[in-house]
């Protein structure tokens, strides 16, 4: 880990909140003079009963590097960045590619989900902060809308 951060890991999906958690990357990057590494992971996913569904994961993997390109475009003007896709289960693949990249900082959103959510879904951000080797920053956008109290 070296501060100030020049190398920050950005995993994202393609929803509000990874477009929050990106924002703050950006900030971030544009303070440090960092490069901005934005993942997305395409899940391998297993139906009950039915074993793996397999279904064109390189085509999922394709369309999701199509949308990475726009999405970055579009939200990172005036930053570097470096963008890339894996296939996986998505914690163990951001805790990978923070390693390889050498992340001084992994900057990813939280859904904040508790009880029967998190226990049938996980938390992928809980078990990134567990075991990644450098600081994880979570943001969780419905948390930036409240306004501060004193």
């Amino acid at each position: 880990m070296a501060y100030p951060f020049k190398e920050i890991l950005s995993p994202v999906q393609f929803d509000d909140n990874s477009i929050a958690a990106l924002g703050v990357a950006k900030q971030l990057a544009q303070t440090h003079g960092a490069t901005i590494h934005v993942l997305h992971v395409v899940p391998i996913i297993l139906v009950p009963g039915e074993g793996y569904i397999v279904y064109s994961l390189e085509e999922q993997e394709q369309n999701a590097k199509k949308a990475l390109a726009e999405m970055v475009q579009q939200q990172l003007s005036g930053v570097n960045y470096k963008i890339s896709t894996k296939i996986g289960e998505i914690a163990r693949s951001v805790l990978e590619v923070a390693v390889e990249v050498h992340a001084d900082l992994i900057v990813m959103a939280t859904h904040g989900r508790t009880g029967l959510p998190h226990f049938f879904l996980g938390s992928v951000a809980e078990k990134v902060v567990r075991e990644a080797q450098c600081p994880v920053l979570t943001v969780r956008p419905a948390a930036q809308e409240k306004p501060a109290t004193e």
